[in-house]
């Protein structure tokens, strides 16, 4: 397993591009192009691959311009059952590694007033089903679980699709997927009366590797 970790780390690094100091090796570089792979496969557990698979957040900043920030996902699977038609997601996030790209707003938002990253550090999505049209998955209604309050949730899938990987030769399935939710079910409730918008709309990049 750790082998095949590594190995989804380097493919990673080759498919987003490198640097001319962090350019690998020529014998990690692809043989050919990825190629289509059909959907996920039935009865499979993929695990995510967190150097693909982040959490972007967009919320509005005194009805002028908007507050975006992101943090990283640790590890999670997820899990198609034998039919091929519906599945299991468990996906674990840290929070404390929230970037909004200025040092000052970075510390507000592991604070207190929002995240509150020194008790609750990580945050949770889970889903007992995931709902497909055709080979393609459309929805995944879950529970996302923040500063320790759990709340459903249920992300969209603006696009979707599984390749085999030229660098591991397994299957890659994922895709972005898209929700609204209001802050404050969390008890996320700083600035709400003084211009910070309640609803934060989040976008979710996933990719997972088929591990069978």
């Amino acid at each position: 397993m750790k082998k095949l970790l590594l190995a989804v780390a380097l493919s990673a690094t080759v498919f987003t591009g490198a640097t001319a100091q962090q350019q690998l090796p020529s014998e990690f570089a692809p043989a050919a192009a990825a190629k289509p792979a059909g959907g996920p496969a039935k009865n499979a557990n993929y695990v995510i691959d967190p150097t693909h698979t982040f959490v972007m957040y967009e919320m509005g900043h005194y009805g002028t311009t908007t507050n975006r920030g992101r943090f990283s996902t640790k590890d999670g699977s997820v899990q198609i059952d034998g039919t091929g038609t519906s599945g299991k997601v468990d996906i674990t996030m840290d929070i404390s590694s929230i970037n909004t790209g200025v040092d000052l707003l970075n510390r507000h938002v592991q604070s207190k007033d929002f995240f509150n990253v020194a008790e609750f550090p990580t945050g949770r999505f889970v889903a007992d089903r995931i709902e497909f049209s055709g080979d393609k998955v459309v929805d995944v209604p879950g529970t996302l679980t923040l500063m320790g309050q759990t709340k459903p949730v249920t992300l969209k899938a603006v696009r979707f699709n599984c390749y085999l990987s030229p660098l591991i030769n397994r299957q890659v399935c994922g895709g972005d997927f898209e929700t609204t939710v209001e802050r404050s079910d969390w008890g996320i409730t700083w600035g709400l009366n003084f211009g910070f918008e309640n609803k934060v709309r989040l976008l979710v990049q996933v990719e997972a590797v088929n591990v069978q």
